[in-house]
């Protein structure tokens, strides 16, 4: 091995000792392209300019495609290109095979194969880094999207992101390549990494998102239980319509981050699920389908789903909570209900998950009003709720008959408790008196 050599290695070996990845692209390669000339080494390596400066002292910055910077070392020219850090490229990317410099002396010898007539070489980059300017009212993959993504499959994810919040189309042909590497993102992409982009879809946008991932049958892979959904098919109204629950999931998706709402992300996704449940309660009965306590399967099967895409305990616990009692808000409750409604964690969430629900289905607000009205009746404290005298006690202390007057005195006797002029069986006896007295002769 000739001494530049030896010196290029030294340098990677120096690089690898502080913790980064370095080594000489193809080094075969460019042995053969030395034949007499300036002897000039390409390396790979990880740092950026800033970091290999502190390194090496004599570092030169340099406007050459692709290099971060220079360097001369026994007599060699040394050259720093950045090696591939994408966790989520195919294999074949991770590894450097040419540079610039290495094609152009290929070139000058007419022995240009034709696959390495455009390389790629790593470079550090912004987030829209393999994307077309948004200016074009698309989201497009720059290039080759196929040879695009295969340098980061992880770009399927964020083109997703950018259509959602953007709400913007994704090109044809990028959306073409987004399929046929469908497969591979699971492959090859971390599911912290998918999660970390999910996280910056906006909440009032995350329906298109998901919408996204399953006509991508990206879903499929990575929430197969969500994805099975479109299969299961459910009365919409009391008109008869169905749908499946996939499309209300969607609907509730769309409709929930509404007013108040519309920056709560969590809340958002915990719809997502609301009704995985219905997967494993589905029967059919009297031409009706029924998923009787779908609820609290799905907040089960919630809890293995979001250990699957690594959530933080904390919002597991709450994602599954308001699975669980998503349900709750839906029926016609009486005060004994509402009062235990309001002492669950979350609360006003499941309130507008119920919301969600009934905009998604066109349903009626008859029940949803109701419960409304009675939240307003749990600030009253429950002895509060009820006179302090029944009705045959009232016409026993006033001689009354049974009539009109009776709930009239009945009526007066609650307000008087809630405004606290009486507090016990004695004082309601002498202010119904009193009233009748006043009132009625």
């Amino acid at each position: 091995m000739s001494q530049p050599f030896k010196d290029a290695i030294a340098i990677c070996k120096a690089i690898l000792r502080n913790g980064y990845d370095a080594y000489v692209v193809n080094a075969q390669l460019q042995k053969e392209l030395l034949d007499g000339r300036e002897t000039e080494i390409d390396i790979a390596c990880e740092p950026d300019y800033e970091e290999l400066g502190k390194l090496f002292p004599s570092l030169e910055r340099s406007n050459e495609e692709g290099v971060v910077a220079t360097m001369r070392e026994g007599g060699a020219l040394i050259r720093f290109y950045h090696t591939d850090t994408e966790e989520s490229s195919h294999p074949e990317h991770t590894l450097a095979r040419i540079t610039p410099r290495m094609l152009r002396v290929l070139e000058e010898q007419g022995k240009v194969p034709p696959a390495l007539a455009c390389p790629y070489i790593a470079h550090t980059g912004d987030v829209y880094e393999g994307f077309e300017d948004f200016s074009k009212g698309k989201v497009q993959l720059r290039g080759i999207p196929d040879e695009t993504l295969r340098r980061n499959y992880l770009l399927v994810i964020r083109a997703m992101r950018f259509a959602a919040n953007f709400d913007l189309p994704i090109e044809p042909n990028s959306w073409m390549a987004i399929i046929r590497a469908a497969s591979r993102v699971l492959d090859y992409v971390r599911i912290s990494d998918i999660m970390d982009e999910w996280r910056k879809v906006e909440a009032e946008c995350m329906w298109k998102f998901v919408q996204l991932l399953f006509d991508a049958q990206i879903l499929h892979g990575l929430l197969p239980e969500v994805a099975a959904l479109s299969r299961v098919r459910q009365q919409r109204n009391d008109e008869g319509a169905e749908e499946s629950v996939l499309e209300h999931t969607l609907d509730c998706m769309r409709h929930y981050p509404e007013g108040e709402y519309n920056y709560d992300w969590l809340g958002t996704f915990a719809m997502l699920f609301h009704d995985v449940g219905k997967l494993y309660t589905a029967e059919y009965f009297d031409g009706k389908w029924n998923f009787y306590q779908h609820h609290r399967v799905g907040a089960k099967v919630t809890r293995k789903l979001l250990r699957r895409l690594h959530f933080l305990p904390e919002d597991v616990e709450t994602v599954c909570h308001l699975v669980r009692h998503h349900m709750r808000f839906h029926f016609m409750l009486t005060d004994r209900g509402i009062r235990r409604f309001k002492s669950l964690d979350e609360y006003p969430r499941l309130i507008q998950i119920a919301r969600a629900d009934l905009e998604a289905r066109d349903g009626s607000y008859t029940y949803f009003n109701h419960n409304m009205k009675y939240l307003e009746r749990a600030e009253t404290p429950e002895q509060m709720l009820e006179p302090l005298l029944n009705g045959n006690e009232i016409m026993e202390f006033t001689n009354l008959h049974p009539g009109p007057q009776v709930g009239m005195l009945r009526d007066a006797l609650l307000k008087a408790q809630v405004a606290g002029e009486v507090t016990s069986v004695p004082e309601a006896v002498d202010y119904i008196r009193e009233y009748k007295a006043k009132n009625f002769g």
